[in-house]
């Protein structure tokens, strides 16, 4: 039987609509719609424009002419404060906003790292659901919902949220997916704002032309991983990477030790009830906001100018950590690049080039650091890596990943995020019995591209010198 959903799929940056039509053991799907998703000020804070987000649904549903499904899924950690008649208190804030500097400290003087962690199974980031919370007045506030589930609220009504979105939050049992309100009230949050918790890939109503409203993995990243095309055989890893680079492997339960949060390494529910023990590194975010530091400057480069610039420049001559602070933040990212070389006894990049391939370069070396972390907290030694979604684009990361690990990298496919949205919809609706076998569908149907490793003795010496920039 044909079944058509359509998978929005929202990054912090833009939106798409991708509908999907399944028949006869094939899913054929395309984009229908695209906007660019661009934060808004609201009284000094920086916000999701959610009113405005809400009209490029209605207008990629005007495009369609029927649908059996839909589902929506976001980024992390973010979220909107409901009143008792169901209408946002306030625009929802970004991850971004400066609001929550200085919160982890707070916190962690009433819980201890450990404790938190333990009870969690969260990286601990500012930018946590947790620590966000801190910062609110919830004065008038009835109840908290995820952004993929603000937007099937909107559609439908519904107010629950499931296991992938509310693992990215600080607050959600990372055993038996409950919400840990010892937590909440810890920090002065009330845990009645908390939604219920149901399951991934289940029908939560109808919007008023009928179609049913999904809740599929509502982390972007989980729709992810549930197509990851890995093959028996294989000890995979993946990476996610778009904006934000979420690398780790699938387990059947969290690690939840000191060591493990020492090491910075989160525990995220699978949309398949699997632990994605994982880390949260910064990505594209790092090209895109350098490229518009230029623009700013007056200089215009297209992606493919700056791949080429970088590949031109000298490799190995100096690093970042891509995930100090001081990168997360819209701003002049090249100077800020340069002022880290200069504090850490480094060659200064001073060209367009020089600053891209520093960048390009230490990535692909936090994703070994990462991997390294993981491998010695699982004892997992890995054979493959699966790069899913727009990075799989970027030829020049992904051999470089491929060279920094020494182990293939299968990139593909890029729409991961939304294929898996579909593969989750379609269980929901009857038509594929769970996660194995849309991963069978997404080997047998996609296009994947394989980057052998070329590694050499310059690069593991270039490995050690990045590893002392983290110390």
């Amino acid at each position: 039987m044909k079944k058509t959903v359509v998978a929005f799929d929202f990054g912090a940056s833009s939106g798409r609509a991708i509908a999907g039509t399944f028949q006869n053991g094939r899913l054929e799907y395309k984009e229908v719609h695209r906007f660019d998703n661009i934060p808004v000020d609201d009284d000094g804070r920086m916000c999701h424009n959610f009113p405005a987000i809400c009209k490029e649904v209605d207008a990629a549903l005007s495009k369609m002419n029927s649908a059996d499904g839909l589902s929506f899924d976001t980024w992390g950690v973010d979220y909107g404060l409901l009143n008792k008649s169901g209408n946002l208190l306030r625009l929802p804030c970004h991850y971004r906003d400066t609001r929550t500097a200085g919160t982890v400290e707070k916190v962690l003087k009433k819980i201890p790292a450990d404790n938190l962690y333990r009870a969690t199974g969260n990286q601990i980031m500012e930018i946590n659901t947790l620590f966000q919370l801190t910062t609110e007045d919830t004065a008038g506030a009835e109840k908290l919902l995820f952004m993929p589930d603000l937007f099937a609220h909107h559609l439908c009504g519904s107010m629950q949220t499931e296991p992938t979105i509310a693992s990215t939050s600080q607050l959600l049992d990372p055993v038996n997916q409950t919400w840990r309100t010892d937590i909440a009230k810890a920090c002065g949050i009330d845990p009645q704002l908390l939604p219920a918790v149901g399951p991934s890939a289940t029908v939560l109503g109808k919007t008023d032309g009928g179609i049913q409203v999904i809740a599929t993995a509502g982390h972007d990243t989980q729709c992810a991983v549930a197509a990851m095309p890995a093959a028996a055989g294989e000890q995979p890893a993946f990476l996610s990477c778009g904006t934000w680079s979420l690398i780790g492997c699938e387990l059947d339960e969290p690690i939840l030790t000191p060591e493990s949060r020492a090491d910075d390494l989160s525990n995220e529910q699978g949309a398949n009830g699997k632990t994605n023990y994982l880390k949260n590194i910064s990505g594209l975010w790092l090209i895109q906001e350098t490229r518009r530091a230029y623009r700013r400057a007056g200089a215009e480069y297209s992606y493919n100018d700056l791949e080429q610039l970088a590949r031109a420049a000298e490799p190995f001559t100096c690093f970042i950590d891509p995930d100090d602070p001081r990168f997360s933040t819209p701003g002049d990212l090249p100077e800020r690049i340069r002022d880290f070389c200069r504090e850490t006894g480094q060659p200064v990049p001073e060209s367009v080039g020089a600053v891209v391939r520093c960048i390009y370069e230490s990535l692909a070396m936090k994703y070994r650091f990462a991997l390294d972390q993981i491998s010695a907290r699982t004892g997992r030694q890995f054979n493959v890596l699966h790069l899913l979604g727009g990075g799989t684009k970027d030829g020049f990361l992904c051999q470089m990943t491929a060279d920094s690990l020494a182990f293939p990298v299968i990139a593909g496919p890029t729409e991961a995020t939304a294929l898996g949205n579909m593969l989750l919809q379609l269980i929901a609706l009857g038509q594929l019995p769970d996660v194995a076998a849309g991963r069978e569908l997404i080997r047998k149907t996609e296009t994947l591209k394989t980057y052998e490793p070329k590694p050499t003795a310059a690069r593991d010496r270039a490995y050690r010198d990045f590893q002392n920039i983290l110390r």
